[in-house]
């Protein structure tokens, strides 16, 4: 399989990145996975200061623009004036992520049914499914705090994240992180389809039949060359924008 780098992009101006997000915020609630006014997508825009972007708190995602995505640093506090407050519940995550994790530029955050189904499991994520297997050595995993309200979880957060992109939330639901809104949305929607199946599967009579190792990390890796030097992520994250907006042209 030859698989062509991508070419050297431009970096994206601060306008584009809000446009790109609130597509991502769209698209989360066209597909179905928002907590009414909850949860959180943040995307870093360029800089030293580790500043990001982040959803107003108590507009549901539909309603979200481009411009008023509010810009807050590392500890929640905003860095511009909006009329808007951000959910306190995201910065503890969020900002530590953002902080430590230079490879990463978007945080997105959910609970649908089958992920938080998932994620009260004790053996968590199974790797047998084609789904599943594309997450084989990417998925971390921090047992259950309460609210991430906290500062004095931030380390310890940070510390079961490590170097994966996937932080399993025990008993509550995901962090999906990666560099940046494509490759997070892709990334997001293989966690979504591998907790579907796996709840899909689990009440079918019967073991599944389960991947080597070997196979796991063969289907993992192919999937990460494939975002990486083929543009996957790109040409799904924008074909699904397209989907979206013929379909909700008011996005």
């Amino acid at each position: 399989m030859t698989i062509h780098p991508n070419a050297v992009e431009a970096p994206k101006t601060e306008r584009e990145l809000r446009a790109e997000l609130a597509d991502f915020y769209h698209l989360v609630s066209y597909l179905g996975w928002t907590e009414l006014i909850f949860n959180h997508i943040s995307l870093r825009v360029p800089g030293p200061e580790h500043h990001y972007l982040v959803n107003p708190f108590g507009l549901h995602y539909d309603e979200i623009t481009p411009d008023n995505l509010i810009k807050v640093g590392i500890d929640g506090r905003k860095v511009e004036p909006s009329p808007y407050e951000a959910n306190p519940a995201g910065f503890a995550l969020h900002g530590v992520i953002h902080e430590h994790r230079p490879d990463v530029g978007c945080v997105a955050h959910t609970h649908t049914t089958p992920i938080s189904a998932v994620t009260l499991k004790q053996d968590g994520f199974e790797h047998d499914s084609f789904y599943g297997a594309q997450l084989f050595g990417r998925i971390a995993y921090h047992t259950f705090e309460g609210i991430t309200l906290y500062d004095e979880e931030r380390a310890r957060m940070l510390a079961s994240l490590g170097e994966k992109h996937v932080l399993v939330l025990r008993n509550h639901g995901i962090a999906v992180c990666e560099a940046n809104v494509p490759n997070t949305f892709m990334l997001l929607w293989t966690v979504q389809r591998a907790a579907e199946i796996q709840c899909a599967a689990a009440p079918i009579p019967g073991a599944n039949n389960p991947l080597p190792d070997e196979v796991r990390q063969k289907c993992a890796d192919d999937a990460r060359r494939l975002v990486d030097g083929a543009r996957f992520s790109q040409l799904l994250f924008d074909a699904m924008v397209r989907k979206m907006k013929r379909e909700r042209p008011e996005f």
